[in-house]
């Protein structure tokens, strides 16, 4: 496939490209700010161990959905207008979320909050390859970045701004960062069609019309799935590690619950430099496969440090397993690299995280069914191992660069 000609970054698209790092702060937030502040919470509205696990169970459960139902807004509004929905609707959770009544008010609204941001996520790397194929590395590794930030910031101040203002006040500011990302998605929605024809990469119609016959097809790609193994491997183990890594630490590492805790930290932090890399790297590499083996390799020497010395440098065994999901910004890059048109991004995105989210919401759960049945950790790591292991198979179908709309062409 012929690459896009290099243009200047802001040549054109200024307002597209403040709109994909507006909604990228916006995409963690509701994650993230909720759970230090539950104590806060639960002192004007009870909340029960189940509601407690509801929402925590809430993410993976509604940005699954989200990947199954982006695919068909997207074809029915167009992207610009999917992407406002999306925003409008992370705005009108995160206030209904400060301004809830009860329990029940919570769980819904932060369900609203989470399809919004659900459907942005999918969103974002078909809008990435429309308006910067030229710069999907660079655009990817920014918005990537600050997907981070979303992630970090919120848990940060969450506490102090509860304690200082209350935990309404500390949920509804993110009302406010999600709205800033409303104008710049306004203008492109609203941009005349032919201005927005010099912008894409192929024509509305026949992109309704590729996505449409993609979506019930890509189940026989094999690149779909190399990516999707990727996307997956990467987000059970996050969840199971922001679940239980803590526990596993206390319990066989011998580390105080503070210490615990500052791991992992530490297990978020590595995040960043592989936000930044990755995607650069990816952009440019033909084998792409090496990164995937890379990863994997991470989390395996991490996890057999953990296994058989956890005591010895638990630092550097949690740092290993921070830098193995380097496959989360990898699978963005790889959702917009191994398809040929914007159309085949939305469909390939919509799969990816579909299909990737529900198996990272098992990632928990099977882990603590483990344990539960084992009263060990040494047979939940061993399944988190095997996990990353399948990894292998991602890499080993990655080796060469060949598009979904090849596979399913038959070439």
């Amino acid at each position: 496939m012929p690459q896009p000609r290099s243009i200047p970054l802001w040549a054109g698209r200024s307002v597209a490209l403040v709109g994909i790092l507006l909604v990228a702060l916006s995409l963690r937030s509701a994650v993230a700010a909720l759970s230090p502040i539950l104590d806060h919470v639960s002192a004007e509205i009870p909340l029960s161990a189940i509601v407690i696990g509801v929402i925590g169970a809430a993410p993976p459960v509604m940005f699954a959905a989200s990947g199954l139902l982006a695919p068909s807004i997207s074809r029915r509004l167009g992207l610009e207008r999917s992407m406002l929905a999306a925003v409008v609707v992370m705005v009108i959770g995160h206030f209904a979320r400060a301004v809830a009544p009860n329990d029940v008010v919570l769980i819904l609204a932060t369900a609203v909050t989470l399809i919004g941001i659900g459907v942005g996520n999918v969103l974002l790397p078909p809008i990435v390859k429309r308006y910067f194929p030229d710069r999907i590395g660079l655009v990817t590794t920014l918005y990537a970045t600050l997907l981070s930030v979303s992630a970090a910031v919120p848990a940060l101040i969450a506490v102090p701004v509860a304690d200082a203002l209350g935990w309404r006040v500390s949920l509804g500011i993110w009302c406010f960062v999600a709205a800033t990302a409303i104008a710049p998605w306004v203008t492109l929605t609203v941009r005349h069609r032919r201005e927005l024809a010099r912008l894409r990469t192929d024509d509305s119609d026949a992109v309704i019309e590729t996505e449409s016959a993609l979506e019930g097809r890509l189940w026989r790609s094999p690149v779909a799935w190399s990516v999707t193994i990727t996307f997956a491997v990467s987000s059970i183990n996050a969840y199971a590690a922001f679940a239980w890594l803590p526990s596993l630490l206390i319990a066989t590492a011998g580390v105080s619950p503070a210490g615990a805790g500052a791991l992992l930290s530490l297990y978020a932090i590595m995040g960043f430099p592989a936000g930044i890399v990755l995607p650069l790297l990816a952009s440019r590499m033909k084998n792409v496969g090496l990164l995937v083996f890379a990863g994997v390799g991470f989390f395996l020497v991490g996890y057999s440090g953990l296994l058989f010395a956890p005591r010895a440098v638990p630092i550097l065994w949690v740092a290993l397993i921070g830098l193995g999901p380097l496959l989360f910004p990898l699978a963005l890059v790889l959702i917009n690299s191994r398809t040929r048109t914007h159309a085949g991004s939305v469909a390939l995105s919509g799969f990816v995280q579909g299909i990737g989210y529900v198996l990272g919401a098992f990632g928990p759960l099977l882990v603590g069914i483990l344990k539960q049945a084992t009263g060990g950790w040494s047979v939940p790591i061993l399944f988190l191992v095997a996990v990353s292991l399948c990894g292998v198979i991602a890499g080993l179908l990655l080796t060469r660069p060949r598009f979904v709309e090849d596979d399913l062409a038959g070439r």
